[in-house]
């Protein structure tokens, strides 16, 4: 009886210890696992701080090139085209002759006039001599006057006549296709003409602006955002057809006053040296133009700029406790990689351009300034 019961207890001492034991290694363990699980850490968020500074506001308009002189070649007098005296697509200067008419008729017409007139001046000379010894009238005299005048009349136009049957360019230029052949017959003041001249150097650019950005820009003007001082307003670049910039600058010679109505536009009209003819007329190109200089202007990287379901601009923003803040903006273009914001940051502000995915507003963050990302190596950097 006894040793049964001695037994006993010595087996529940046993189960007793061994679930002490089991408890407590069960609790360190627990405990360990506890110390050894990481505390969670904050996203980090790349941010770049923004500054205000100084801007030159370009915009880029397209436009059109036109010949800065335009000379439609006719004849002034009828005739026989007996030559044409240039080459096609060549330079021609003020004052070379194009063409020649047939000038026989003019010729002779022309010598009729002056042997009329020598007739004339002797008998005007001898009426005016008789006249002193009263041998004639006054009326006499007088119509012997106006028919020497009138003499000289037929002789200057039997001259201009002459000359005219050499056809000649009124300008300097590159002259195009010749629209008649030697034995044309042509007619005075044609509607056809016989070719044209275009003057390329300098070139103009006709370049067309909306109502709508020039009554923009007036605003931006008046409320301060933009100002004249420092810039040459006048000042235009080119970027030609295949995105190339045009070597040389132009000049802004006026501003049209009427708007077109099927367009909704106002013409600005520049003007470029184009010394190897480069542009030609009727040209597309793209013409940067200055609007004026923002002295506080906030630039912000595009991937730093994001849109709502609605299509609105908005930005992440860290502030002072490190926490994550929306800001809805206002953009007013882009320049380059960046925006230019009108409204909604300001300057100091932190605005996040790396990490945005990782991160909504109202968390901490680990703030890392871009410019020391740039400067940290790279993984794979050995």
């Amino acid at each position: 009886m006894y040793s049964r019961i001695n037994y006993f207890f010595r087996r529940s001492f046993l189960i007793f210890l061994f679930l002490g034991v089991s408890i407590l290694l069960f609790m360190t363990m627990s405990g360990c696992a506890k110390q050894a699980k990481p505390l969670p850490q904050r996203p980090e968020a790349v941010v770049v701080q923004v500054r205000p500074e100084r801007l030159v506001v370009t915009t880029e308009l397209p436009g059109r090139t036109s010949a800065f002189l335009v000379a439609e070649i006719r004849p002034q007098v009828n005739g026989l085209i007996q030559k044409r005296l240039f080459t096609e697509g060549s330079e021609i200067k003020a004052g070379q002759v194009l063409y020649q008419i047939d000038p026989a008729t003019f010729q002779a017409a022309f010598d009729k006039a002056k042997a009329n007139l020598s007739a004339i001046r002797s008998r005007a000379g001898r009426y005016r001599e008789a006249l002193l010894d009263n041998a004639v009238s006054r009326q006499d005299f007088d119509d012997a006057e106006a028919a020497l005048k009138q003499a000289e009349a037929e002789l200057e136009t039997a001259r201009i006549n002459l000359a005219y049957t050499g056809v000649v360019s009124p300008i300097s230029g590159r002259i195009g296709a010749s629209s008649v052949t030697e034995g044309a017959i042509v007619t005075a003041y044609q509607a056809m003409p016989l070719a044209t001249i275009q003057q390329l150097d300098p070139i103009y650019v006709d370049i067309p602006q909306s109502t709508a950005e020039l009554l923009r820009l007036r605003r931006s003007l008046e409320n301060g955002r933009l100002n004249h001082d420092g810039t040459e307003q006048d000042k235009v670049k080119l970027i030609l057809e295949d995105g190339t910039p045009y070597s040389l600058e132009g000049t802004l010679q006026f501003q049209d006053v009427t708007v077109d109505p099927t367009t909704g536009s106002v013409i600005l009209r520049g003007i470029f040296p184009n010394p190897e003819n480069v542009l030609l007329p009727g040209m597309f190109v793209r013409a940067i133009i200055i609007e004026g200089v923002n002295e506080q202007a906030i630039l912000v990287p595009q991937q730093g700029v994001s849109r709502n379901p609605k299509g609105e601009p908005f930005a992440l923003i860290v502030d002072a406790e490190d926490k994550v803040q929306q800001r809805m903006l206002t953009l007013d273009r882009a320049v380059g990689n960046k925006w230019l914001v009108s409204s909604g940051l300001n300057s100091g502000d932190q605005v996040i351009v790396e990490g945005i995915q990782k991160v909504r507003p109202g968390v901490s963050v680990k703030v890392v300034p871009f410019e020391e990302k740039i400067l940290q190596p790279s993984a794979n950097t050995k």
